[in-house]
């Protein structure tokens, strides 16, 4: 039987019950809506808002390796410290804070297994009490690794030219074969463009993840992705949503659980491919 490549990046909601004032470990939660955390939230949970937080709000790129340390230092995040991310929507957003922090180098970070709805419909504490942590000395990173995880407009173009290996399509089927350009339930805003970048293949982000949001077994992943896809260690794989935050999730599973190390999230993804002048799409 195949078994998840790094298994120790998962804990299970019965073993965060257990480790809610472990001093080694912070528990950040991310969400689609930044104001769900202030409903109610895992006991020592921090929040970290994808956008306000993550996001520069001028230059479309992340903040500064400044602000990162800052961030950090601010929720009580040394470089030591094991990073716990769990959020709404089966960890979309987790999973896009977990990339966003590996961006800086941040390498000791977990996903909730099933997330934030997996903990509350288990019956398990939340509350509304925000606590601060002292702060700590986070030193500012000397470098950001963009090249290792990252994928650009042109990087992508001339992948996708050159076949050079998997394009992975995550979004809904509609917004694939361009009959939407956002999710079914959300306006359909965003993009000039329907359709998909030319060669990808669709593969949306759920088919990850059983009913309770966790994970499949390593088994069905590697059918999804390395028998479905191609996907494997000889040639890079690149994925994309419409963001880059359901295409942080499907990073997240074939970096860790399957344990390729050549997987690049497009982030740009649909919103600027679809708007770009002059850039091929298929439908």
């Amino acid at each position: 039987m195949k078994n998840y490549a790094h298994p120790e990046v998962l804990v299970e909601t019965s073993w965060l019950a257990e480790h809610l004032n472990d001093p080694t470990i912070r528990i950040i939660e991310s969400n689609e809506d930044p104001l769900l955390y202030d409903t109610g939230h895992i006991p020592n949970a921090v929040n970290i808002d994808w956008r306000a937080d993550l996001n520069d709000p001028l230059i479309r790129d992340y903040i500064s390796t400044e602000k990162f340390a800052k961030l950090c230092s601010q929720k009580g995040i040394s470089p030591e410290t094991t990073c716990i991310f769990y959020g709404d929507k089966s960890n979309w957003w987790a999973c896009y804070s977990l990339w966003v922090f590996r961006l800086f180098g941040h390498s000791a970070v977990k996903i909730l297994n099933g997330g934030r709805d997996k903990w509350i419909k288990e019956g398990r504490p939340i509350t509304k009490e925000k606590v601060i942590f002292p702060e700590t000395s986070y030193p500012v990173p000397t470098t950001r690794h963009d090249h290792e995880i990252r994928a650009f407009y042109d990087e992508v173009l001339q992948f996708c030219k050159e076949k050079r290996g998997p394009l992975i399509d995550v979004r809904s089927p509609g917004e694939y074969t361009g009959e939407l350009i956002h999710m079914p339930e959300y306006p359909q805003e965003g993009a000039l463009r329907g359709g998909h970048i030319p060669g990808a293949k669709s593969v949306p982000w759920k088919m990850a993840v059983k009913d309770d949001g966790t994970f499949k077994s390593a088994e069905e992943l590697s059918k999804i992705y390395e028998e479905g896809c191609g996907v494997s260690d000889d040639k890079q794989t690149i994925v994309y949503c419409r963001i880059g935050e359901r295409s942080s999730h499907t990073w997240f599973v074939l970096t860790y659980l399957l344990g390729h190390k050549n997987v690049k999230n497009y982030d740009g993804s649909w919103t600027e491919w679809g708007n770009k002048v002059g850039a091929p799409i298929e439908r």
